[in-house]
């Protein structure tokens, strides 16, 4: 059965090791493209995308093998085949491969992406700024088709500060003639991951991390090693579980330093966060505090992918707190399915109003997408009895084995 079955009513005690980062290594994998070479990546999270990625790799050339959580991926006899399927349309991340395509071969055919159900997430600004660079759209049927006689560099202003939108500039960007300043760049450390990969492939690239990224362009890339880093939104999770069940938990490898909001908020909230160089360290009762406001933003604030954990916390939280949900629209969707469980969740526009309730019941609830079937998880581990969570698939699309995670730190969960 596609489920997660949790018995809840345990607190959250011991220790489990944060996977590798899935916002990293997709467009790391989807940049191996550009290299005509051997690209080695290690601390590969084995999750349904980065499954996915494969499979659209292998299907235009590459030759990729897996040594436990360690990526090769031959990328010296690649075609120019069309990027279509459930690997192209099932996956929002599939859209990196247009940048990915046009800088080694200036053209690429491919089906509109998909991925989780949650708003419109439109990608005319992607292409709006590759026509800075020289590249020209074409659309027929559920597909475009990308090209570009010359690429070249230029000044490009995003209108919004978009990750897949910088993520492709980049791509593309790093094999156009000429320099190209990208302005307004999203800042995640996940753009940061892509450009150090690509930098010690031998790009140059400055700025990243900040607004204002420079890459200069036309340089030949060669094989390298790269360790993708500890997921941060997948530590958020589970350091939110741990503030809504209360606990002693020790999380490895969570990269503490990308995820300040975050530990501001558990403390606001009355947790204990500690950090050290080995991780964060969250010691807790079930949470009480409610949050006046909580806004998700673009890195460095709140992000969107915790909103939905953190709506399942604040469900059992002692009076009203409200979130504002900032980034995508229709993201509240697991608000039904808490409601279900017992919860008082209003929604209206990008507002949500969650009145603590004393006690979540468990029942049968939906996944639905990612960040929500993480949500429900975590709003199982709180409630009492016990709660089947189905749609199990859109977990793993970025949870390693959540299961196994929160079995490690003393809960009753199966996965099955």
């Amino acid at each position: 059965m596609d489920a997660v079955h949790i018995r809840g009513g345990n607190a959250l005690f011991g220790e489990t090791k944060i996977q590798g980062s899935k916002n990293a290594v997709l467009p790391v994998m989807a940049a191996a493209l550009l290299i005509e070479d051997i690209s080695i990546i290690e601390n590969c999270p084995r999750i349904s995308d980065v499954f996915r990625m494969q499979k659209l790799l292998e299907k235009i050339g590459c030759r990729v093998s897996r040594a436990d959580r360690t990526l090769l991926i031959d990328a010296r006899d690649v075609s120019k085949e069309m990027m279509e399927g459930e690997s192209v349309t099932g996956m929002r991340s599939s859209l990196m491969l247009l940048g990915a395509m046009l800088g080694r071969f200036h053209e690429v055919t491919m089906e509109y992406p998909g991925g989780c159900v949650i708003g419109r997430r439109p990608i005319d600004i992607h292409l709006k700024a590759l026509a800075r660079m020289g590249v020209d759209i074409e659309e027929k049927d559920g597909a475009f088709t990308a090209r570009a006689g010359n690429l070249t560099g230029n000044v490009i202003t995003l209108p919004f500060p978009s990750v897949g939108a910088t993520e492709n500039v980049i791509l593309t960007a790093v094999m156009a003639r000429g320099i190209t300043v990208l302005q307004n760049a999203a800042r995640e450390p996940e753009i940061v991951a892509l450009c150090q990969f690509l930098c010690k492939s031998g790009a140059m690239i400055e700025g990243a991390g900040g607004c204002v990224i420079l890459i200069e362009g036309g340089r030949k890339l060669h094989g390298t090693r790269f360790r993708v880093p500890a997921d941060r939104i997948v530590a958020g999770t589970y350091l939110l579980a741990a503030l809504g069940a209360g606990g002693h938990v020790f999380l490895r490898e969570a990269p503490a330093m990308q995820m300040n909001c975050v530990i501001w908020l558990a403390r606001e909230m009355g947790a204990e966060v500690m950090i050290t160089r080995e991780g964060i360290t969250v010691m807790t009762d079930p949470v009480k505090k409610p949050v006046s406001c909580i806004r998700t933003e673009v890195y460095p604030g709140f992000p969107t992918d915790l909103q939905s954990p953190l709506m399942a916390v604040l469900s059992k939280a002692e009076g009203k707190s409200v979130i504002e949900e900032k980034i995508f629209e229709d993201r509240f969707r697991i608000a039904g399915e808490l409601c279900k469980m017992g919860a008082c969740v209003r929604t209206e526009g990008d507002m949500a109003g969650i009145c603590g309730v004393e006690n979540l019941r468990g029942c049968l609830v939906n996944a639905g997408e990612l960040r929500g079937g993480a949500g429900l998880v975590i709003a199982g581990c709180m409630a009492q009895g016990e709660t089947t969570v189905t749609g199990r698939h859109f977990i793993e699309r970025g949870y390693e084995d959540i299961c196994r995670d929160l079995q490690d730190l003393g809960i009753n969960i199966v996965c099955g």
